[in-house]
């Protein structure tokens, strides 16, 4: 959905939603029935043809787009966008790229492969990234892109998914991993993720977003240095928990909260709410496509507050795995205590 045009959603074609469910399941899949576990398989199964649609195809590398690479395109279905499919097409990037791998569990040599085709991708003096904070413009964090051309930006969420990946593989950790960790620790020790949610992470915008990506990468084991702020995380994702009037929104706090080993509030649905209502509910967007992103800052700036190619993406499908996520998570919870 366009931000300046609420009264439509367009159909798109991307593998983020799709790997994004398969990468999940597979998270909760021990703790589902037998019958659960079935499905679960098949969904995930039936997902690993659609890939090959996004993989590279100039090098023939092992790292996926956010849009189709046989016929190259940006925004499917966005009318006169189209005319510039071929001239603005995106390169591949580091997001969808480990999701994907993950959704596929790819084998440790392609990993370490991906891996090694990252470090060429960092902040550097050769192509310095220039909106961001100034405190950060000397790190050399990851791009969000694998593209030579692109301008180098970070998102402190891609950043996460791409740590949960060098973790989910024990990856030999590298300068850039060390950056992009230390980009994370500061956004966090400074309240950036709170003050400016949708600057650091312009891909996904929300503070509840953010905390959700940094719980997900805590789960898979433990980075010391994030340990030692979970204290001040969990008392963010209360209060947060507290304020919010999205349903969406809480659900994400709750998972947060139990993969930091704490206790929830509780969700409470009134009588008259449907609860499929609540979980599709249109005005939650786990994912934004902000085309000021790539800009320097002051255009960032600008582009971000007036929402000028702003692209809200939803999809029902996740928002119902991530309530089943929670509630596999309480389940986990219940068991420990």
């Amino acid at each position: 959905m366009y931000a300046h045009n609420k009264d439509r959603f367009k159909a798109d074609i991307n593998p983020f939603f799709t790997g994004l469910v398969s990468f999940t399941l597979q998270d909760i899949h021990s703790d589902l029935t037998a019958e659960q576990k079935k499905i679960s398989s098949q969904i995930i199964g039936n997902s690993f043809s659609v890939y090959e649609k996004f993989k590279n195809r100039k090098n023939n590398y092992p790292t996926y787009n956010f849009w189709p690479t046989d016929t190259p395109q940006i925004f499917p279905n966005a009318g006169w966008l189209n005319h510039l499919d071929k001239s603005r097409s995106l390169p591949d990037d580091m997001d969808d790229t480990v999701i994907i791998l993950m959704a596929m569990q790819a084998n440790d040599s392609i990993a370490r492969l991906v891996h090694e085709l990252m470090q060429k991708h960092v902040n550097n003096h050769s192509n310095p990234v220039k909106n961001t904070f100034k405190d950060y413009r000397k790190l050399g964090a990851y791009s969000t892109w694998f593209g030579k051309k692109m301008p180098t930006e970070f998102d402190i969420s891609v950043l996460m998914n791409v740590l949960y990946f060098v973790q989910k593989y024990n990856l030999d950790w590298t300068a850039a991993d060390s950056a992009s960790l230390g980009l994370i620790e500061n956004a966090i020790q400074t309240h950036k993720h709170i003050d400016y949610a949708n600057y650091i992470s312009h891909h996904y915008a929300k503070t509840s977003i953010v905390l959700y990506h940094l719980a997900r990468l805590m789960s898979v084991k433990p980075i010391p240095s994030l340990e030692s702020l979970k204290p001040q995380l969990i008392k963010q994702a209360t209060t947060l928990f507290n304020q919010s009037n999205s349903f969406m929104e809480q659900i994400l706090l709750s998972t947060s909260l139990l993969k930091w080993g704490a206790e929830p509030p509780e969700i409470s649905i009134g009588p008259d709410q449907d609860l499929t209502q609540l979980i599709e509910d249109e005005t939650f967007s786990f994912f934004i496509a902000n085309m000021g992103s790539i800009y320097p800052d002051q255009v960032k700036k600008f582009l971000t507050r007036s929402k000028l190619g702003t692209f809200y993406y939803y999809s029902p499908a996740y928002n119902n795995l991530l309530v089943l996520e929670n509630l596999i998570w309480q389940k986990r919870m219940s068991q420990l205590n």
